[in-house]
């Protein structure tokens, strides 16, 4: 077998046998966190893009950053879902699973369906891994299997097989057994090959042993598939019917760093970002840290409170400020984003939601950081709060978040999470010619008249359409200004305690935000589209829940069932026809991943009558959980148990 999977050069595209036609597929690779899984599960989406699936992917961390090899605690894993139809998430229950290891089989075996395809690494299912495991008896001998579809496969010796030849030391060869997998599956699942091999070269370049020893690996699990004659397991997902155009496979976080530098081009601005290092936050600063071609300006403090003043001090000095944190970095942050209400400066604070509470999860996805962005600073301090709903999304929704914070003078707070984040999807490129210009002009000259004809600067005279006070860059001639956290005379800027003037101050600032209201779309609905205009049921969803509903809703109203879908992407203030909406519902179901703080949100604003479904458990909803619960709550309505 050896000679077999050497010698075998050029890759086999496909096999004698024509492979099964699926709709859809969704794998999960898993293994231990050194196993490289990240990467395989990344070039099997690259691969499945440049295919033309549509798709949605679960990068699932482990939750400390090095945990005891071999395991659970250390088990790393990446799911991806493709198909050839419109895909929203990264599947409810996996089709296939990779399984590097015992710890990666008894971890994820659990969110396999029955009869779904098992691929094991057998050369890891040794003694001292099973122990580490937790399990008694080796899996592969007694019954944990029976139920499924079973593929054995010795990656690691053959692996070390292939590279023998190439005079790789058996340690360094064992490093690309991943890419073993990644050509297996690529051959049983018809991905192209040449954009991995591609990759490789491109990014190991100048190390031709690790290029040698990750080629040969995949090209040896892509023959291993024909050797062994695995055609009965050979599936192939169509491209999808998407609309014409230029496409590239983009996490949250790419995208995010990329509105924000458009944002940048359309408001005729330079960027600054200052933030601090956490995750799941941190590759915006890098992403944008590789962006100086563009003006960005990247600053990486020394903690959090540094970060968002740096941010501050750049507004300040007319430029768009940027700060990202997630966690407990948003709570640090949140005297000098009173400081900037106080001020009236545009401020962009960027909260990747993650697991809670104090350090919790920090590579597990969680939407629990709502009312701290809503209430979380002393005094009465509104500000404008909007979410993402999916990495694509992410582009729009910083340009949004960048325009409201010009516009109106005002810190924003715009949340994603870490599935939005980390998760990617095809996302066309959108023609740069038809971005909004978001541009404002700073004040330059006097801007009142006193009674005896004398011409003066007040800082706090505001816009009567927007209730925005004037940006004015220091040291710009005779409009010399005071600044800082201290209470101001409406108009003059002054210091005062007057408390008559600390109430209007206060009611301007909150009226600013509730104007920013009639600014904004109404409330995003699809609705059945039913003649009478009713529905069984509104689901209100707002972030990364959006794709899980979609999925849901698509075979619930399949089915026959009259369910409409309101999301929410303005959280503060609400769209203005929110409330008439609700209205027109005697059902409301809203999910979230938290305990339920928009459920509470909308209950005190409204009103209204909900129904509160809730995760907390660092993953996020599947189409098909949604669909159940929705399906219960029918059944209960109807008297049906």
């Amino acid at each position: 077998m050896t000679d077999t999977i050497t010698e075998i050069d050029p890759l086999p595209n496909a096999s004698l046998d024509a492979p099964h036609q699926a709709p859809s597929l969704t794998i999960r690779f898993a293994g231990d966190s050194g196993d490289g899984m990240q990467l395989t599960g990344d070039r099997f989406t690259s691969a499945s893009a440049v295919f033309g699936n549509d798709l949605a992917t679960l990068p699932d961390f482990p939750a400390e950053i090095r945990a005891p090899a071999g395991t659970l605690y250390g088990v790393s894993a990446f799911q991806l879902h493709i198909g050839d139809h419109d895909i929203t998430t990264p599947g409810d229950a996996p089709n296939v699973l990779v399984a590097m290891n015992p710890a990666a089989l008894k971890s994820e075996l659990g969110l396999m369906e029955l009869g779904s395809t098992v691929i094991i690494n057998e050369d890891a299912f040794t003694e001292r891994n099973l122990e580490k495991a937790d399990y008694e008896v080796s899996p592969l001998q007694d019954s944990t299997l029976d139920n499924y579809s079973v593929i054995l496969v010795p990656m690691t010796s053959l692996t070390k097989q292939v590279c023998k030849e190439l005079d790789i030391k058996p340690r360094d060869a064992e490093r690309s057994k991943n890419f073993f997998a990644l050509g297996l599956v690529s051959w049983l699942y018809d991905r192209p090959v040449d954009p991995t091999l591609d990759w490789v070269k491109a990014k190991f370049a100048g190390k031709e042993q690790v290029i040698a020893a990750n080629t040969a690996a995949f090209k040896a699990g892509h023959a291993f598939g024909e050797t062994a004659e695995l055609s009965a397991y050979k599936q192939e997902v169509k491209p999808a019917k998407l609309p014409s155009g230029t496409y590239t496979n983009i996490n949250g976080t790419t995208a995010l760093g990329w509105g924000l530098m458009a944002a940048s081009q359309s408001a005729k601005l330079p960027l600054f970002i200052g933030s601090y290092p956490i995750t799941p936050a941190s590759d915006l600063l890098h992403e944008l840290s590789n962006r100086r071609d563009f003006g960005i300006r990247t600053f990486q403090a020394e903690d959090e409170i540094a970060a968002v003043c740096a941010a501050i001090g750049a507004s300040y000095g007319g430029h768009i400020g940027v700060t990202s944190t997630s966690g407990p970095g948003l709570a640090l942050k949140s005297e000098a984003i009173g400081l900037a209400v106080s001020l009236e400066l545009p401020l962009l604070v960027v909260d990747v939601q993650r697991g809670g509470p104090s350090t919790g999860l920090p590579t597990k996805t969680e939407a629990s950081d709502l009312l701290l962005a809503m209430f979380g600073r002393h005094g009465e301090a509104p500000l404008p709060v909007i979410a993402a709903y999916s990495p694509t999304h992410c582009f729009t929704i910083a340009i949004e978040a960048v325009r409201i914070a010009l516009k109106y003078k005002t810190p924003v707070i715009l949340l994603s999470d870490g599935y939005i984040a980390n998760g990617t999807e095809p996302w066309k490129l959108p023609d740069l010619s038809k971005l909004p210009d978001i541009s404002v002009g700073f004040h330059t000259k006097p801007n009142f008249t006193d009674e005896e004809g004398h011409e003066k600067y007040l800082p706090y005279l505001r816009n009567p359409e927007t209730l925005a006070t004037p940006w004015v860059i220091p040291g710009t001639p005779d409009l010399m200004h005071r600044i800082g956290g201290l209470e101001k005379e409406d108009g003059t800027g002054n210091v005062s305690y007057d408390p008559m003037n600390h109430e209007r101050m206060t009611i301007l600032r909150e009226e600013k935000i509730q104007g920013i209201a009639t600014d904004i779309p109404p409330t995003w609905l699809d609705a059945c589209g039913d003649e009478d205009g009713t529905a069984d049921l509104l689901v209100l969803g707002w972030g990364s829940t959006w794709g899980a509903i979609v999925s849901a809703l698509q075979r619930l109203r399949k089915a026959g069932h009259k369910i409409d879908h309101a999301h929410l992407i303005h959280l503060n203030p609400f769209p203005r026809d929110l409330g008439e909406v609700l209205s027109r519902y005697k059902k409301i179901f809203i999910p979230e991943m938290n305990r339920g703080q928009m459920n509470m949100l909308i209950r005190a604003r409204y009103l209204v009558d909900t129904i509160s479904v809730t995760k907390v458990r660092g993953l996020p909803f599947t189409g098909g959980f949604i669909q159940k619960r929705i399906l219960e709550i029918l059944n209960e309505e109807r008297g049906i148990k």
